[in-house]
């Protein structure tokens, strides 16, 4: 399924999560933790501001971002897939 987001929303797909702690245990699926981090796949065009104007959204496609662990709204049917409003995002992971 195809989904375009508007405004300022974005879509991003969460990175895996850890299969083994450092020690080698593997963590059974129940108690994996959501990952807070992902790559950003579609970017809205920006949020209308109350001249008119559009002000463009600050990431863009292929950006490591991080985020709160509670924040946007999973997509149903894209596993892995969360939709945020930019205002979720708390940073975007430089290497």
């Amino acid at each position: 399924m195809k989904i375009r987001p508007l405004l300022d929303r974005v879509i991003v797909e969460r990175h895996k999560a850890e299969e083994k702690t450092p020690g080698g245990i593997i963590v059974p699926d129940a108690a994996k933790e959501k990952p807070v981090e992902g790559q950003v796949v579609a970017v809205g065009p920006g949020r209308r501001l109350e001249n008119g104007a559009i002000q463009p959204v600050d990431v863009k496609v292929g950006d490591r971002v991080v985020f709160g662990k509670y924040a946007g709204t999973e997509i149903k049917g894209n596993e892995g897939m969360v939709i945020l409003r930019e205002e979720e995002i708390l940073g975007v992971l430089e290497s």
